[in-house]
């Protein structure tokens, strides 16, 4: 549970009170008042907080020592610019960024999310059973949101089940966008990618330098194939690996498949691999809707260009009667997500308080 705890100075600042959970020291605004801690990753810890001013649940996510890794410090603003320009019923809202005691050299950062139930992980790797309607209104959801995205010029690029939070009453909303592009941004980004193997569609894997929104139409293939199976449908244990078993599914690809593959070295590897026939879907998931296993026969291609889309997946049957176009107007606007990746560290932590900023106007006048 939270413990409320002495400052580590002993000096108290107006506006800011200190909690300890899970050895973590939670340095945060008075009007949050924490329940528990919920979660831990590589960044941090995340609790479930109150808002005494609104009596709303939320959850906030600790970042220690954001500096400390120029990638992560590069992800987390990310993450800040692109949520809060973003907002729609199935991607997570960021509702307050706190401003930090010292603008100049604050080393954490806390974000405040919408307070979710769980996560799809561990929805899949429960004993609860989920029914053909379950699957159907998770994935029609996770289209939903992945096509405001992509109306946004936003391509998320690392969607897997972790990163989809679910409420009780079975809403999803997408999470983490540490890894998020705009697919504008050709060239800029293609060279570091660490995405989670499993869910890497076949044109990463191969290290092709043009890639769009089609990559992330695998991903949803991949987790719609796992709610199916309730198993991961690709575990690989490395590159190469990953895509036998992709092949090995899918079966081997004729040489027009294989024409996106710009790389010599890589189209010469998947012809090497042995002859595969592949393994028909409705054997791998024998209970499920045909209708489904025909979507995710869809999603599931080799060649991205031959990829269902996003808009085509939910005017798919199998979606028939949930996606209504009128109810699902585009993002404004075009994100920009350009961000210089050689940024020196007092740029990047400008750029976080102009952030911040964002959710607190008042703390512009006030003394830096």
């Amino acid at each position: 549970m939270a413990t409320l705890v002495d400052p580590p100075n002993g000096v108290w600042i107006p506006g800011k009170h200190y909690y300890s959970m899970w050895q973590t020291l939670f340095e945060i605004d008075t009007k949050y008042v924490p329940i528990k801690p919920i979660g831990r990753g590589a960044y941090g810890v995340v609790c479930s907080s109150i808002n005494r001013e609104t009596n709303e649940k939320v959850a906030i996510k600790k970042i220690n020592n954001v500096f400390g890794n120029r990638v992560d410090a590069l992800r987390t603003l990310r993450e800040l610019k692109l949520l809060r320009h973003i907002q729609h019923e199935n991607v997570i809202a960021l509702k307050d960024v706190m401003m930090p005691i010292h603008r100049t050299s604050f080393k954490d950062v806390y974000l405040v999310y919408e307070l979710m139930d769980t996560d799809l992980h561990h929805i899949i790797k429960s004993s609860q059973p989920l029914s053909n309607d379950h699957c159907k209104y998770f994935i029609f959801q996770l289209l939903r949101g992945l096509k405001y995205l992509h109306s946004a010029n936003v391509l998320h690029r690392d969607l897997k089940p972790g990163n989809l939070l679910i409420n009780a009453n079975c809403e999803l909303k997408i999470c983490d966008f540490g890894l998020a592009r705009t697919s504008r941004d050709n060239g800029q980004f293609m060279t570091e990618y660490v995405v989670t193997r499993w869910y890497r569609a076949p044109e990463l894997l191969l290290c092709c330098d043009n890639y769009g929104t089609s990559i992330d139409v695998w991903s949803v293939g991949c987790i719609f194939a796992e709610i199916l199976g309730r198993k991961p449908i690709f575990p690989g244990t490395e590159c190469l690996n990953q895509l036998k078993l992709i092949i090995n599914v899918l079966g081997s690809q004729h040489e027009a498949d294989l024409e996106f593959i710009d790389n010599t070295k890589a189209r010469r590897f998947i012809k090497s691999l042995p002859f595969s026939r592949g393994i028909h879907f409705s054997s791998l998931y024998p209970h499920a809707d045909p209708l489904a296993i025909d979507l995710l026969r869809r999603m599931l291609v080799f060649d991205p260009s031959k990829r269902i889309t996003v808009t085509e997946a939910l005017h798919h049957p199998y979606m028939q009667g949930l996606f209504d176009p009128s109810r699902n107007p585009p993002a404004q606007v075009p994100i920009n997500l350009d961000i210089d990746e050689n940024m020196a560290e007092p740029m990047i932590r400008e750029m976080m308080l102009r952030e911040m900023l964002h959710y607190h106007p008042e703390a512009a006048y006030a003394n830096a």
